[in-house]
């Protein structure tokens, strides 16, 4: 069976999920849609239930909080298939000082709870192709 990442996380034409797609080897659901609708949602639920892995990357350009609520629960229910991501740089837009230290006890919390943080897109990329079990505790941030 292929393996498959539910790419979630930042939308509002955050350009990540295109620099992520060619380097992934296994397949993927893109929930970003030009109309969302209650059909869009639907799928999104069943997308995140039947993937191997649900991916949030959450950049700058995030502007409601929905993804973090999301990752959180999935690293509660699912830690296994559960990936967290920041970019801290967007186009022209950086997170301040506060929102990092929020993103980065965001981070512990997920990895806490048996998820898995990784620190950019490239780790994503090898982790979900490679498939490892569980990231080191050496490569987590701020430990």
């Amino acid at each position: 069976m292929d393996k498959k990442v539910f790419l979630g996380g930042t939308c509002n034409g955050s350009l990540w999920r295109d620099i992520l797609k060619p380097k992934l080897k296994i397949n993927y659901y893109d929930p970003v849609v030009p109309h969302w609708s209650e059909e869009a949602y639907q799928r999104e639920l069943i997308e995140r239930e039947e993937c191997d892995y649900c991916l949030y990357v959450i950049t700058p350009k995030m502007t409601g909080f929905y993804s973090i609520a999301e990752v959180i629960d999935d690293s509660n229910k699912r830690p296994n298939k559960t990936v967290f991501c920041t970019i801290d740089k967007d186009d022209d837009l950086i997170f301040s000082k506060k929102q990092v230290n929020s993103l980065l006890a965001v981070g512990r919390m997920v990895h806490n709870n048996g998820g898995h943080w990784l620190i950019n897109l490239d780790d994503v990329a090898l982790f979900l192709n490679e498939g490892i079990e569980k990231v080191p505790d050496d490569q987590i941030i701020g430990e």
